[in-house]
């Protein structure tokens, strides 16, 4: 039997022993669970950057080396070997499907990606310039008034419903709030289209002509959903946790976790990078940015470069760069000063020794939104396309948070720094 490691914590004369749990790999990890009980104390950790929340077995990141698996496998496998839904698979069932499975799952996906007639008298409530991600909160927190027979998370098999539910139509949903938001009529889905060819039809095709999905940007469009479909316990995959933690349905909980991916600091990043290559502008006003980017004083960063976690390369910005090149190669760059400036931009951010050393390398959002700018995505698409892939994961992480008998309301604690007791005084004896 294996020796249990515990952790001494000595503070007002009192000593406490308090458990080491060992992970499948990682850091080892101080249960706390009993410390206020025993001490009477909390432990103060703001952005919960050093608090395990819970424990999971669907996706771990190694910053310091720059790894990231799903289920143990690899993200650049997965990302250049595997297509998106087959990843929803693995993520939400923990193992790689078998041909059956794969095309059974596909079919059930396929066919459900249609949404209710009823819901678009919902989207023509928004104003025709609302942000797509207002719309997206909007309407997948509505889908619970539509979908009655998945709310309830007690359900297993209602939980399993609204998952394929979430995963089909999150697509058309992003479509829908696209076309609204730039007065084309809504386009529907069609079942002989792969996931991500799909998408783009929706969003690109009009009644008007044919519409040819190109396979090299459906393939683009599969590595973005890919490559974005879980990282692990970040801000809006918590948020989903939390909102689910009180028993809210799942629909409610997805729009959760889309309002805060929604976040410039989280799921905007890629939209802010292009908006800094906006700014500037030509090829030729380069060398007065990244000399910017390297003075102290100077307020300006470079969006795209480096990441939070990862202290080495971003290993899913490696697998987007190649989708990246393969992309401007179809359709050029040479029309394009932004594209002109992020080819340039990156040549100069992995030769410059101030990048190397700073490890500062263009991350998965850099690459991401040349992409979708190539496409001709417009930026306020960039983050409901990141919500459209980052749903599996959400979904994943939910369904293993109602597994868990350990599961429980979250309830953080705080430092309070207020004023201590007082008295109510009257109004006119103030």
């Amino acid at each position: 039997m294996t020796e249990q490691k515990t952790a001494t914590l000595s503070f007002d004369g009192k000593t406490i022993e308090l458990p080491i749990l060992s992970p499948s790999v990682g850091p080892d990890v101080i249960d706390i669970r009993k410390l206020y009980a025993q001490g009477h104390v909390f432990t103060y950790d703001p952005g919960f950057t050093s608090t395990a929340s819970c424990d999971s077995t669907i996706t771990y990141i190694d910053g310091d080396e720059g790894v990231l698996l799903h289920r143990g496998y690899p993200i650049d496998q997965l990302a250049s070997q595997s297509h998106y839904l087959e990843v929803c698979y693995l993520l939400m069932y923990g193992e790689l499907p078998t041909a059956a499975q794969l095309e059974a799952f596909e079919t059930t996906i396929t066919r459900h990606t249609m949404i209710h007639e009823q819901m678009h008298n919902f989207f023509r409530g928004f104003r025709r310039d609302a942000h797509p991600m207002a719309t997206m909160v909007g309407v997948v927190g509505a889908m619970s008034a539509f979908y009655h027979d998945s709310t309830d998370v007690n359900d297993q098999k209602q939980r399993e419903i609204a998952a394929h539910r979430l995963i089909a139509k999150m697509p058309t949903i992003a479509a829908m709030a696209y076309k609204y938001s730039i007065g084309q009529p809504f386009v529907y889905p069609r079942n002989d289209l792969d996931y991500a060819a799909n998408f783009l039809h929706m969003c690109f095709s009009v009644p008007a002509e044919k519409y040819n999905v190109d396979p090299i940007l459906a393939r683009a469009m599969d590595r973005i959903f890919t490559l974005h479909a879980d990282h692990e316990q970040n801000a809006s995959t918590s948020t989903v946790r939390l909102a689910s933690s009180s028993g809210a349905n799942p629909f409610a909980c997805i729009a959760a976790g889309i309002a805060c991916l929604w976040g410039p600091a989280h799921g905007g990043a890629n939209q802010a990078c292009l908006e800094m290559l906006k700014e500037i502008g030509t090829v030729d006003r380069i060398p007065e940015f990244i000399a910017r980017a390297k003075d102290k004083n100077d307020p300006f960063r470079l969006m795209g470069f480096g990441h939070r976690v990862y202290k080495n390369m971003d290993p899913r910005a490696t697998v987007m760069k190649e989708s990246a090149d393969e992309v401007l190669e179809l359709l050029g760059v040479e029309n394009n000063p932004l594209l002109q400036v992020a080819k340039e931009l990156e040549h100069i951010a992995l030769n410059d020794p101030y990048f190397i050393e700073k490890k500062l390398f263009p991350n998965v959002d850099f690459y991401s939104g040349i992409i979708l700018e190539a496409m001709g995505f417009p930026t306020s698409m960039f983050t409901p396309i990141f919500a459209l892939s980052r749903t599996v994961g959400w979904i994943s992480q939910w369904k293993e948070q109602f597994a868990d008998p350990q599961m429980k309301i979250g309830r953080p604690r705080q430092l309070y720094l207020g004023s201590t007791y007082r008295d109510y005084v009257d109004v006119e004896n103030r």
